[in-house]
């Protein structure tokens, strides 16, 4: 039999792609975003926030997607919102549709991807991770 373990909900979660452990940070709620916004907006990483539902088909579609990207990219950051628990945080960046993709650098953003369009999100993370 396998092994049995507990992975806590919030913070970040190892999920196994092929061998690779990509993370993915879930924000709970608004103290989490601010501390982990606060941490990585002095950093030059590259941030992905995700924002989400659980009733969207097109954000399921893209679930399995954005986890090969964390396990591809890994100096950036993922962050994944879901837009019902913290409707305030999907406000202040203006998301009217899901999923919608906001990248930051340097605590500022730098673009954004609308809709489950693999292509645009991967040529524009690799655009902004580079530098």
């Amino acid at each position: 039999m396998g092994a049995s373990f507990t992975v806590p909900r919030s913070r970040s979660s190892s999920l196994s792609l092929k061998g690779k452990a990509p993370s993915i940070v879930e924000c709970l709620n608004k103290a989490e975003w601010t501390a982990h916004y606060e941490a990585t907006k002095e950093t030059n990483k590259l941030m992905v926030i995700d924002f989400t539902a659980a009733w969207c088909a097109p954000c399921r579609h893209m679930e399995p997607i954005i986890k090969e990207f964390a396990a591809r990219f890994k100096d950036v950051e993922f962050i994944k919102i879901d837009v019902d628990k913290l409707a305030d945080v999907a406000k202040e960046y203006g998301v009217e549709a899901m999923p919608t993709f906001i990248l930051l650098k340097n605590g500022k953003v730098v673009d954004k991807v609308v809709g489950a369009r693999r292509e645009d999100l991967q040529k524009k993370i690799e655009k902004y991770s580079k530098y």
